[in-house]
């Protein structure tokens, strides 16, 4: 392993080609259903799929609406024209021989993408995006000598976006990759689900001691923050060493071992000129009239920079906005609930809705919100309203969201409703004076610490009903104090 000094010698640069799977439901060039997630092999496909002789393939025209959604959210504009290409080359989950995509005029040019690192504020360039379809999937069976080629994902409709090498460390690849997904599943353009490969992300890594850029290798097919993290800082490592070695570094694709913790080679890295690019005569040109291109922007929703404001300005800290993001759904209600009833109801709103992540960065189990906005409004104004305990509340909030029952009626249910009969607690309060003179004397002598032991005292008596707000009003005021 390199030294801190040696590794401090070198510039590492990083760029990320990433492929979002769009949610159509039917693919890219064919009518075969576009979701495969539990489908046995090779039962979504058709004549064009298949590459038959004569199968001439159909432009799904969704795919194009929301690689136009993709390109508002990259901060680019969609390409007034655009069009299809050939790239050859021979692998057996690929049946045409080539793969359909975009060439030297693809529907997205430029855009950019602002990440925060360690408090640092940085944009990354996008260069490009371009449709293409996707090819099958082959596996390797451990021990056999045999490969099994399954085409249901061949011809999925796949947007690849490409960065510009402006990233330098594993932390802003990283931070990059995450905000790229927020944007595609806040653009609503893919379901963005990691584990089921709707975003897989290419990773290109060099390392070069002097201005010019070192030869890069490309990971492929990584499909987590955490898996991309570690793979740069593994290649990063690795290339190193071998410079430092005296070797010299290969361009090549190479694989991710996560158990290994490593990557490994996989073969020789093509250039442009070894696909043999050429148009595809079989699919006329993308021409989108400017009106069209208009409709959409006009259309997109939110995204997560809207939502930073919005929590912002409600006092949310930094990390538990980044948690908030991660749901969608919860965002949106929380956004909602900002937008009607303003800002104290959405802040107690989102500290009851708030998912914890997981340590890849992504939120743990999504759940649906089933409580409409008027009834966590509700809920939270008995709160402000003494009629419910911040803890009341939250076991109200858990029956409303499961069944989305009216919270006035589950609390009232559950025998929850505070008290705030003053002559009620006032009777209490005597009580509890009365049974505990040592405590009220220390309250009369400037021992306020007392005070919450009397408040529990009164808590205790009422089963929980009574407001310890006013129940801390009386003991003070029957006290004289």
């Amino acid at each position: 392993m390199a030294s801190e000094d040696t590794r401090r010698q070198y510039t590492v640069t990083i760029g990320i080609e990433c492929h979002v799977q769009f949610k159509t439901k039917t693919k890219l060039f064919s009518a075969a259903d576009n979701d495969a997630r539990e489908a046995a092999p090779n039962t979504l496909v058709n004549h064009i799929d298949f590459g038959l002789p004569g199968a001439l393939p159909v432009l799904n025209k969704e795919a194009v609406r929301l690689a136009c959604r993709a390109a508002f959210a990259l901060n680019s504009e969609p390409q007034k024209f655009s069009k299809f290409d050939r790239k050859h080359y021979f692998y057996p989950d690929l049946p045409m021989g080539y793969q359909i995509t975009q060439f030297d005029e693809p529907i997205v040019l430029g855009g950019s993408i602002a990440i925060e690192v360690a408090g640092e504020r940085k944009t990354i360039g996008i260069t490009r995006a371009h449709m293409e379809s996707d090819a099958g999937k082959s596996t390797h069976p451990a021990g056999g000598d045999y490969s099994l080629v399954d085409l249901n994902r061949a011809g999925t409709p796949l947007l690849e976006i490409v960065s510009e090498p402006d990233m330098h460390s594993a932390a802003e690849a990283k931070a990059y990759a995450r905000e790229l997904w927020l944007r595609m599943k806040y653009a609503d353009v893919s379901e963005a689900n990691l584990y089921y490969g709707n975003m897989r992300f290419d990773v290109n890594v060099s390392v070069s001691k002097t201005d010019q850029l070192g030869t890069r290798t490309e990971t492929k097919n990584l499909n987590s923050f955490r898996s991309i993290e570690r793979a740069v800082d593994y290649e990063v490592e690795r290339q190193i060493q071998v410079l430092e070695d005296g070797g010299e570094i290969v361009q090549e694709t190479r694989g991710w071992d996560d158990t290994g913790l490593k990557t490994f080679s996989q073969r020789t890295k093509e250039d442009a000129h070894d696909y043999r690019y050429m148009p595809d005569p079989d699919l006329p040109p993308i021409v989108l009239e400017q009106s069209y291109i208009d409709e959409i922007k006009a259309s997109m929703p939110a995204l997560p920079d809207d939502y930073r404001r919005i929590l912002s300005e409600i006092g949310i800290d930094a990390k538990t906005t980044s948690d908030i993001i991660a749901v969608p759904d919860t965002a949106m209600t929380i956004k909602h609930v900002y937008e009607a009833a303003g800002g104290p109801h959405a802040k107690r709103v989102a500290f009851w809705l708030l998912q914890p992540q997981s340590d890849d960065g992504e939120a743990g189990t999504e759940t649906e919100v089933k409580a409409p906005e008027e009834q966590l409004i509700k809920l939270s104004q008995m709160v402000e309203g003494n009629k419910l305990s911040s803890t009341a509340a939250k076991e109200v909030l858990a029956e409303v969201l499961k069944t989305g029952k009216d919270p006035e009626v589950v609390a009232a249910e559950k025998n929850l409703l505070q008290v705030s009969d003053e002559g009620e607690i006032a009777k209490i309060v005597a009580q509890v004076l009365a049974d505990n003179a040592k405590a009220a004397e220390d309250v009369k002598n400037g021992e306020m610490k007392a005070i919450g032991f009397l408040v529990g005292q009164v808590m205790k008596l009422s089963q929980g009903k009574a407001n310890p707000a006013l129940a801390t009003d009386l003991i003070k005021k029957q006290l004289g104090m």
